[in-house]
């Protein structure tokens, strides 16, 4: 059975779908990438999608359920390179992706991730400074 390779870089997860998703293996893949959040408690996931040229309604929820199930495991999704065909389907199909955030390219995407890492980090800081005032 095909599989998309899943790549650890320190607490991100990076994924990079080279090739256009079916039905089995995009569902493969979901459950790999929860999978694989939970076993090295991951903060953030990273979905490249750049050479994919066809976003159906099943791969955007798909998507979608990854965010979801990756933010229950306290992960951020972030998907990149979103070709304009790809966003304009995604809106048209009325499916906005909820809880995904979007960067044009990896390198912007891990930027933002390592950004709202940062954030959640700070309000946590925060949070145990008001509990012990």
């Amino acid at each position: 059975m095909d599989r998309i390779p899943i790549l650890r870089m320190g607490s991100f997860l990076l994924v990079t779908i080279q090739v256009d998703l079916y039905d089995r293996l995009a569902l493969t893949l979901e459950a790999d990438l929860v999978q694989m959040v939970n076993k090295t408690n991951a903060k953030g996931v990273l979905i490249d999608i750049s050479a994919v040229s066809i976003v159906d309604s099943f791969m955007g929820r798909i998507i979608g359920n990854i965010a979801s199930m990756s933010k229950i495991l306290d992960a951020e999704t972030v998907v990149v390179g979103m070709q304009p065909a790809v966003a304009i389907t995604l809106i048209e199909l009325g499916l906005p992706l909820k809880g995904v955030h979007t960067a044009l390219d990896v390198e912007k995407g891990m930027n933002l991730l390592k950004s709202m890492i940062d954030e959640v980090v700070e309000e946590d800081l925060d949070e145990d400074d008001s509990v012990s005032e």
